[in-house]
Protein backbone atom coordinates (compact mmCIF):
# COMPACT_ATOMS: atom_id res chain seq x y z
CA UNK A 1 0.00 0.00 0.00
CA UNK A 2 1.42 3.48 -0.79
CA UNK A 3 2.35 5.66 1.89
CA UNK A 4 -0.09 8.77 3.04
CA UNK A 5 1.90 11.04 1.72
CA UNK A 6 2.18 9.26 -1.43
CA UNK A 7 -1.30 8.88 -2.09
CA UNK A 8 -1.65 12.83 -1.61
CA UNK A 9 1.06 13.35 -4.37
CA UNK A 10 -0.84 11.60 -6.42
CA UNK A 11 -4.08 12.98 -5.51
CA UNK A 12 -2.61 16.06 -5.99
CA UNK A 13 -1.37 15.66 -9.31
CA UNK A 14 -5.15 13.83 -10.43
CA UNK A 15 -6.37 17.76 -9.52
CA UNK A 16 -3.89 19.54 -11.08
CA UNK A 17 -4.17 17.23 -14.35
CA UNK A 18 -7.80 17.82 -14.44
CA UNK A 19 -7.78 21.31 -13.62
CA UNK A 20 -5.69 22.24 -16.56
CA UNK A 21 -7.66 19.45 -18.71
CA UNK A 22 -10.87 21.40 -17.78
CA UNK A 23 -9.73 24.68 -18.82
CA UNK A 24 -8.35 23.94 -22.40
CA UNK A 25 -12.00 21.91 -22.50
CA UNK A 26 -13.80 25.06 -21.80
CA UNK A 27 -11.85 27.51 -24.15
CA UNK A 28 -12.04 25.32 -27.17
CA UNK A 29 -15.73 24.77 -26.37
CA UNK A 30 -16.59 28.50 -26.31
CA UNK A 31 -14.25 28.93 -29.73
CA UNK A 32 -16.33 26.02 -31.10
CA UNK A 33 -19.63 27.40 -30.00
CA UNK A 34 -19.29 31.34 -29.97
CA UNK A 35 -16.16 32.32 -32.54
CA UNK A 36 -17.05 30.57 -35.36
CA UNK A 37 -14.43 30.01 -37.57
CA UNK A 38 -12.12 33.09 -36.94
CA UNK A 39 -12.62 32.48 -32.89
CA UNK A 40 -11.73 28.65 -33.25
CA UNK A 41 -8.45 29.83 -35.50
CA UNK A 42 -7.22 31.85 -32.90
CA UNK A 43 -7.14 29.24 -30.47
CA UNK A 44 -5.65 26.23 -32.86
CA UNK A 45 -3.29 29.01 -33.96
CA UNK A 46 -1.77 29.60 -30.58
CA UNK A 47 -1.93 25.77 -29.73
CA UNK A 48 0.09 24.72 -32.77
CA UNK A 49 2.31 27.37 -32.57
CA UNK A 50 3.55 26.63 -29.03
CA UNK A 51 3.84 22.75 -30.24
CA UNK A 52 5.46 23.50 -32.88
CA UNK A 53 8.14 25.30 -31.01
CA UNK A 54 8.15 22.11 -28.91
CA UNK A 55 8.89 20.13 -31.78
CA UNK A 56 11.78 22.27 -32.72
CA UNK A 57 13.08 22.01 -29.41
CA UNK A 58 13.29 18.31 -29.58
CA UNK A 59 14.87 18.37 -32.66
CA UNK A 60 17.68 20.22 -31.26
CA UNK A 61 18.59 17.10 -29.19
CA UNK A 62 19.26 15.36 -32.80
CA UNK A 63 21.56 17.92 -33.47
CA UNK A 64 18.77 19.40 -36.20
CA UNK A 65 18.91 23.29 -36.91
CA UNK A 66 15.50 24.08 -38.31
CA UNK A 67 14.28 27.56 -39.41
CA UNK A 68 12.63 27.85 -36.35
CA UNK A 69 10.90 31.77 -37.61
CA UNK A 70 9.61 29.81 -40.87
CA UNK A 71 7.86 27.19 -39.15
CA UNK A 72 5.94 29.61 -36.11
CA UNK A 73 4.98 32.18 -38.94
CA UNK A 74 3.91 29.53 -41.09
CA UNK A 75 2.20 27.21 -38.12
CA UNK A 76 0.51 30.64 -37.28
CA UNK A 77 -1.00 31.51 -40.41
CA UNK A 78 -2.20 28.21 -41.25
CA UNK A 79 -5.68 28.60 -38.87
CA UNK A 80 -6.83 31.82 -40.34
CA UNK A 81 -5.52 30.78 -44.30
CA UNK A 82 -7.77 27.70 -43.49
CA UNK A 83 -10.70 30.21 -42.20
CA UNK A 84 -10.76 32.51 -44.72
CA UNK A 85 -9.91 31.03 -47.86
CA UNK A 86 -10.79 27.12 -47.15
CA UNK A 87 -8.35 24.45 -47.70
CA UNK A 88 -6.44 26.14 -50.84
CA UNK A 89 -5.39 28.80 -48.08
CA UNK A 90 -4.21 26.43 -45.93
CA UNK A 91 -2.66 24.37 -49.28
CA UNK A 92 -1.35 27.98 -49.96
CA UNK A 93 0.70 28.35 -46.99
CA UNK A 94 2.54 25.40 -47.20
CA UNK A 95 3.59 25.77 -50.35
CA UNK A 96 4.52 29.23 -49.18
CA UNK A 97 6.47 26.92 -46.29
CA UNK A 98 8.34 25.26 -48.92
CA UNK A 99 9.34 27.70 -51.43
CA UNK A 100 10.89 29.79 -48.53
CA UNK A 101 12.53 26.96 -47.02
CA UNK A 102 14.23 25.63 -50.36
CA UNK A 103 15.58 29.42 -50.62
CA UNK A 104 16.79 29.35 -46.86
CA UNK A 105 18.74 25.90 -48.10
CA UNK A 106 19.77 27.37 -51.33
CA UNK A 107 21.49 30.47 -49.92
CA UNK A 108 23.22 29.32 -46.90
CA UNK A 109 25.91 26.39 -47.42
CA UNK A 110 25.70 25.19 -43.30
CA UNK A 111 21.96 24.30 -43.35
CA UNK A 112 22.05 20.59 -44.11
CA UNK A 113 18.67 18.65 -45.81
CA UNK A 114 17.59 17.19 -42.59
CA UNK A 115 16.96 21.00 -41.07
CA UNK A 116 15.04 22.11 -44.63
CA UNK A 117 13.15 19.03 -43.78
CA UNK A 118 12.22 19.30 -40.14
CA UNK A 119 11.41 22.77 -40.45
CA UNK A 120 8.85 21.34 -42.91
CA UNK A 121 7.74 18.25 -41.27
CA UNK A 122 7.03 20.20 -38.30
CA UNK A 123 5.15 22.87 -39.46
CA UNK A 124 2.74 20.18 -41.53
CA UNK A 125 2.85 17.97 -38.86
CA UNK A 126 1.71 20.29 -36.42
CA UNK A 127 -0.20 23.52 -38.13
CA UNK A 128 -1.54 21.48 -41.42
CA UNK A 129 -3.44 18.63 -39.38
CA UNK A 130 -4.59 20.75 -36.68
CA UNK A 131 -5.98 23.31 -39.08
CA UNK A 132 -8.27 20.67 -40.48
CA UNK A 133 -10.29 21.48 -37.06
CA UNK A 134 -10.98 25.31 -38.27
CA UNK A 135 -12.03 22.99 -42.13
CA UNK A 136 -14.44 20.98 -39.97
CA UNK A 137 -15.84 23.70 -38.27
CA UNK A 138 -16.30 25.11 -41.94
CA UNK A 139 -18.56 22.19 -43.03
CA UNK A 140 -22.51 22.60 -43.25
CA UNK A 141 -23.23 21.35 -39.61
CA UNK A 142 -19.74 22.28 -39.25
CA UNK A 143 -20.43 23.15 -35.24
CA UNK A 144 -21.86 19.57 -34.32
CA UNK A 145 -19.39 18.23 -36.46
CA UNK A 146 -16.51 19.71 -34.36
CA UNK A 147 -17.53 19.55 -31.04
CA UNK A 148 -18.32 15.71 -31.92
CA UNK A 149 -14.32 15.82 -32.99
CA UNK A 150 -12.98 17.46 -29.82
CA UNK A 151 -15.51 15.24 -27.47
CA UNK A 152 -14.40 11.66 -29.37
CA UNK A 153 -10.93 12.33 -28.38
CA UNK A 154 -11.75 13.33 -24.96
CA UNK A 155 -13.41 10.26 -24.81
CA UNK A 156 -11.10 7.97 -26.61
CA UNK A 157 -8.24 9.18 -24.42
CA UNK A 158 -10.83 8.74 -20.92
CA UNK A 159 -11.74 5.34 -21.67
CA UNK A 160 -8.41 4.05 -23.08
CA UNK A 161 -6.57 5.16 -19.93
CA UNK A 162 -9.01 3.96 -17.70
CA UNK A 163 -9.73 0.65 -19.28
CA UNK A 164 -5.48 -0.20 -19.92
CA UNK A 165 -5.07 0.93 -16.40
CA UNK A 166 -7.04 -0.99 -14.74
CA UNK A 167 -7.53 -4.41 -17.05
CA UNK A 168 -4.78 -4.22 -19.76
CA UNK A 169 -2.83 -6.98 -20.33
CA UNK A 170 -1.88 -7.14 -23.97
CA UNK A 171 0.98 -4.50 -24.56
CA UNK A 172 0.25 -2.84 -27.78
CA UNK A 173 3.35 -0.78 -28.73
CA UNK A 174 5.99 -2.01 -25.48
CA UNK A 175 9.17 -0.65 -27.10
CA UNK A 176 7.14 2.94 -27.81
CA UNK A 177 4.27 3.46 -25.37
CA UNK A 178 4.41 0.57 -22.81
CA UNK A 179 1.41 1.55 -20.53
CA UNK A 180 -0.63 1.09 -23.97
CA UNK A 181 -2.41 -1.71 -24.05
CA UNK A 182 -5.35 -3.20 -26.84
CA UNK A 183 -7.97 -3.71 -24.64
CA UNK A 184 -7.63 0.57 -23.50
CA UNK A 185 -7.06 0.51 -27.68
CA UNK A 186 -10.73 -1.22 -28.08
CA UNK A 187 -12.54 0.28 -25.26
CA UNK A 188 -11.32 3.90 -26.69
CA UNK A 189 -12.48 2.70 -30.06
CA UNK A 190 -15.77 1.34 -28.90
CA UNK A 191 -16.69 5.27 -26.73
CA UNK A 192 -15.24 7.14 -29.91
CA UNK A 193 -17.93 5.26 -32.24
CA UNK A 194 -20.69 5.68 -29.12
CA UNK A 195 -19.90 9.63 -29.36
CA UNK A 196 -20.67 9.63 -33.11
CA UNK A 197 -23.34 7.37 -32.73
CA UNK A 198 -24.86 9.69 -30.11
CA UNK A 199 -24.57 12.44 -32.46
CA UNK A 200 -26.36 10.97 -35.60
CA UNK A 201 -29.48 10.23 -33.12
CA UNK A 202 -29.34 13.57 -31.25
CA UNK A 203 -28.46 16.14 -34.11
CA UNK A 204 -28.76 16.69 -37.84
CA UNK A 205 -25.68 16.12 -40.30
CA UNK A 206 -26.66 15.16 -42.91
CA UNK A 207 -24.45 11.75 -42.54
CA UNK A 208 -26.00 7.95 -42.60
CA UNK A 209 -25.60 6.37 -39.71
CA UNK A 210 -23.00 4.08 -40.64
CA UNK A 211 -20.49 7.17 -42.16
CA UNK A 212 -20.93 7.80 -38.28
CA UNK A 213 -19.54 4.79 -37.00
CA UNK A 214 -16.86 4.36 -39.73
CA UNK A 215 -15.79 8.22 -38.88
CA UNK A 216 -15.58 7.32 -35.23
CA UNK A 217 -13.62 3.76 -36.17
CA UNK A 218 -11.19 5.92 -38.32
CA UNK A 219 -11.20 8.36 -35.27
CA UNK A 220 -9.79 6.23 -32.37
CA UNK A 221 -7.05 5.08 -35.39
CA UNK A 222 -6.09 8.21 -35.53
CA UNK A 223 -5.89 8.64 -32.43
CA UNK A 224 -3.78 6.55 -31.37
CA UNK A 225 -1.43 6.39 -34.10
CA UNK A 226 -0.97 10.40 -33.16
CA UNK A 227 0.02 9.65 -29.53
CA UNK A 228 2.21 6.44 -30.56
CA UNK A 229 3.98 8.82 -33.29
CA UNK A 230 4.73 11.58 -30.71
CA UNK A 231 5.84 9.26 -28.20
CA UNK A 232 8.50 7.94 -30.69
CA UNK A 233 9.56 11.43 -31.62
CA UNK A 234 10.35 11.69 -27.97
CA UNK A 235 12.15 8.70 -27.69
CA UNK A 236 14.21 9.18 -30.23
CA UNK A 237 14.97 13.03 -29.26
CA UNK A 238 15.36 11.26 -25.29
CA UNK A 239 12.85 13.37 -23.57
CA UNK A 240 9.84 12.40 -21.71
CA UNK A 241 7.55 15.78 -22.38
CA UNK A 242 7.67 17.87 -25.03
CA UNK A 243 7.49 20.91 -22.92
CA UNK A 244 6.41 21.91 -19.08
CA UNK A 245 3.44 24.16 -20.23
CA UNK A 246 0.84 22.44 -19.46
CA UNK A 247 0.55 21.59 -15.54
CA UNK A 248 -0.26 17.32 -15.70
CA UNK A 249 0.35 16.95 -19.39
CA UNK A 250 3.86 18.34 -19.88
CA UNK A 251 3.55 20.02 -23.35
CA UNK A 252 1.17 21.27 -25.82
CA UNK A 253 2.58 18.68 -28.13
CA UNK A 254 2.02 16.26 -25.62
CA UNK A 255 -2.12 17.24 -25.07
CA UNK A 256 -2.90 17.62 -28.76
CA UNK A 257 -0.96 14.92 -30.38
CA UNK A 258 -4.31 12.66 -30.87
CA UNK A 259 -6.20 15.60 -32.31
CA UNK A 260 -3.72 16.30 -34.92
CA UNK A 261 -4.43 13.17 -37.06
CA UNK A 262 -8.11 12.84 -35.84
CA UNK A 263 -8.29 16.33 -36.86
CA UNK A 264 -7.20 15.40 -40.61
CA UNK A 265 -8.27 12.06 -40.92
CA UNK A 266 -12.08 12.82 -39.32
CA UNK A 267 -12.03 16.03 -42.04
CA UNK A 268 -11.50 13.74 -45.03
CA UNK A 269 -13.95 10.61 -43.88
CA UNK A 270 -16.67 12.91 -43.37
CA UNK A 271 -16.01 14.57 -47.11
CA UNK A 272 -16.16 10.83 -48.11
CA UNK A 273 -19.32 10.12 -46.07
CA UNK A 274 -21.19 12.99 -47.82
CA UNK A 275 -20.56 16.43 -45.76
CA UNK A 276 -20.76 19.63 -47.71
CA UNK A 277 -18.23 22.53 -47.75
CA UNK A 278 -20.09 25.75 -46.24
CA UNK A 279 -18.42 29.23 -46.70
CA UNK A 280 -15.49 30.18 -45.44
CA UNK A 281 -15.77 32.55 -42.18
Amino acid sequence: MASPAKQERGLSAIVVRTTSALLIGAAFLAAILFGRCVGLAVAISVVATLAVAEFYAMSRHERRLPNEVFGWFAVAAMPFAAAAYGAFGLTAVVSGLIVASLGWHLLFRQVRTTDTAVTVFGAVYVGFTLSHFVLIRQLDAGTVLALATIVSVWVNDVFAYLVGSTIGRHKMAPRISPNKSWEGFFAGTAFTIGVWVAVYYLASTGLSLTSHILVGVAASIAAVVGDLAESRLKREAGVKDSGKALPGHGGFLDRFDSLTLVSIVTYYMLLIGGATVGAPL
